[in-house]
């Protein structure tokens, strides 16, 4: 059973409906480990070292995040920019991260349909993860589609429980060895929802 690493990054998590019921929803698995950016590093420095001992002891590396502008939040690009290293990440001798496993959980305000060729936001969310899908390409790393929940901001109570419950037997199936999926397919079956009822990302 694979060890699952989830790099958490949200600059305000306090705000933040979807994300803080998600992260309640975490199973309890042996060799998954929770590591929140910004609360280790709130003023963005970020301790390399300690970041590459984490990524090395894990087989799964899971980003959660909020979309920010059809990207990561700045801390999470600053964790890329700086622990990624030539030599130890990629190169002819960087090999630490071969064979690894890595997949996106992320929270978008727009809605499913919005993110599609002709909609408003011209792309789906796979081709804006374009690259992080090369870095992990170029780090040897197996990419996963990402884990998307759309519409956050008409999501209601009851569909945050069930977005959560997904998130949680997402995570079962990752660790288990069990999930199973289509390398060109998002894992976005959520139901559809109706209510105006807000909740942030």
């Amino acid at each position: 059973m694979p060890n699952i690493l989830i790099l958490f990054a949200h600059p305000a998590l306090e705000k933040s409906h979807v994300h803080r019921r998600l992260l309640r929803s975490l199973p309890e698995l042996p060799g998954l480990t929770l590591n929140d950016l910004y609360e280790h590093y709130p003023d963005y420095d970020v301790d390399v070292r300690r970041e590459q001992e984490l990524l090395s002891a894990h087989d799964t590396i899971v980003f959660q995040h909020p979309f920010y502008w059809y990207s990561v939040p700045p801390l999470l690009k600053q964790w890329q920019d700086l622990v990624l290293e030539h030599g130890w990440a990629y190169g002819s001798k960087g090999t630490a991260l071969r064979g690894k496993r890595t997949v996106h959980v992320i929270s978008t305000g727009g809605s499913a349909a919005a993110y599609q060729p002709a909609a408003d936001n011209q792309f789906t969310v796979r081709a804006l993860l374009a690259p992080w899908e090369q870095t992990a390409r170029l780090c040897g790393m197996d990419f996963v589609p990402p884990f998307v929940i759309h519409g956050t901001h008409r999501l209601t109570a009851a569909g945050l429980e069930i977005e959560a419950n997904r998130y949680r037997e997402f995570l079962v199936a990752l660790h288990g060895g069990t999930l199973r999926f289509n390398p060109d397919v998002l894992y976005t079956d959520a139901p559809a929802r109706n209510s105006m009822e807000e909740a942030r990302q």
